[in-house]
């Protein structure tokens, strides 16, 4: 490994992807300290509205539509199940899974939508502040 490099490494302290990522962990920590009263982690809400708006729908591609691995949602999807806020049901060729929600959970929805609803209004009066401050 040669020693003496001639890059400079503090141009990496301007990472875009460093700042996207920064960025990203404060807004999930935005909206889950709004919906941990209501027992929810702000990827869980995400299942719920996904399943809520489009019905049933099959575990890969609910995964694709919400933008995180099938085994993270399988994960993720057994615990709103344990919950009863989702079922799960074989598909018709036994291959994948499809979700749906239940009664139960569109009343969970429905009951931690205000929490959400403020954790978006708190982000979007952020991102005006940060846009007039430049």
């Amino acid at each position: 490994m040669n020693t003496n490099s001639t890059f400079d490494l503090s141009l990496c302290l301007q990472c875009h992807c460093l700042a996207a990522r920064r960025r990203a962990r404060e807004l999930t920590r935005l909206y889950e300290a709004k919906l941990r009263p209501h027992g929810l982690r702000a990827t869980q809400f995400s299942v719920l509205v996904a399943l809520a708006a489009v019905g049933p729908a099959p575990i890969g591609a609910l995964a694709g539509a919400l933008g995180v691995e099938r085994t993270t949602l399988t994960r993720g999807a057994t615990l709103l199940e344990r919950n009863g806020w989702v079922a799960a049901e074989g598909a018709q060729d036994g291959r994948e899974r499809h979700l749906r929600l239940t009664e139960a959970g569109r009343a969970k929805l429905e009951a931690a939508y205000p929490a959400w609803k403020a954790a978006q209004d708190a982000a979007e009066k952020a991102q005006r502040t940060a846009q007039a401050a430049r």
